[in-house]
């Protein structure tokens, strides 16, 4: 946990940017019934039967020191999935970093053994010696500010019936260009001093 919190101590560096990594799914929805548009004193109404229409993936990468999130939407979240998101984070969105600091949960995906999944061993080792891995602890994934920018897209953006992935796709670009245009950072406020007075319990007790 200190070393999460540590991490989001750091000034500002473009040569070593902060980022957070998170995931989650997307169940595609599709109304069975035209839904009834708003009228007067009438607010608009759907029918609660649906069609179910698969899962997609949103795979979040967000700089919270610079106002910078991008959401890619995915038929799947394995390990190939990730590993072309880190691809994409080091050559395409900071091909100029000298390493990346990445925050992100432990779920078994989220190693450089996926990068080995997905290409040849010279190109993993490339791209796996470009990350500074800080994994949130177990149970402790809220510590991973991405999870506040999925939060917030599912809040803003997912709180309704999506059909298809196109229009899914074409939703969260929408959201993810507006926010980035007003260069929303995230005010993080819970420090390692924080951790020990509030979280106490969870530091081993050294008998005297």
């Amino acid at each position: 946990m200190e070393d999460v919190l540590d991490v989001y101590t750091r000034p500002y560096d473009p040569l070593r940017p902060q980022v957070c990594l998170d995931e989650t799914s997307k169940q595609l929805v599709a109304e069975t019934r035209t839904p009834l548009p708003t009228a007067a004193g009438r607010p608009a109404r759907c029918d609660y039967e649906y069609e179910r229409r698969g899962v997609c993936a949103l795979f979040m990468l967000c700089e919270p020191l610079a106002g910078w999130r991008e959401v890619s939407v995915s038929d799947h979240r394995g390990m190939v999935d990730f590993a072309h998101v880190i691809k994409h984070l080091v050559d395409d969105v900071y091909p100029y970093a000298e390493q990346i600091p990445l925050v992100m949960d432990n779920l078994n995906t989220h190693s450089p053994g996926s990068l080995y999944e997905a290409f040849e061993p010279a190109e993993a080792k490339r791209l796996a010696d470009k990350l500074e891995i800080h994994y949130t602890p177990k149970h402790g994934s809220w510590l991973n500010m991405a999870e506040i920018e999925l939060s917030v897209l599912n809040g803003q953006c997912l709180d309704r019936r999506i059909a298809d992935e196109a229009t899914l796709v074409a939703e969260v670009s929408a959201w993810n260009q507006s926010r980035n245009a007003a260069e929303t950072t995230i005010d993080w406020r819970f420090t390692t001093a924080d951790a020990r007075i509030k979280l106490k319990h969870l530091y081993p007790a050294i008998e005297p």
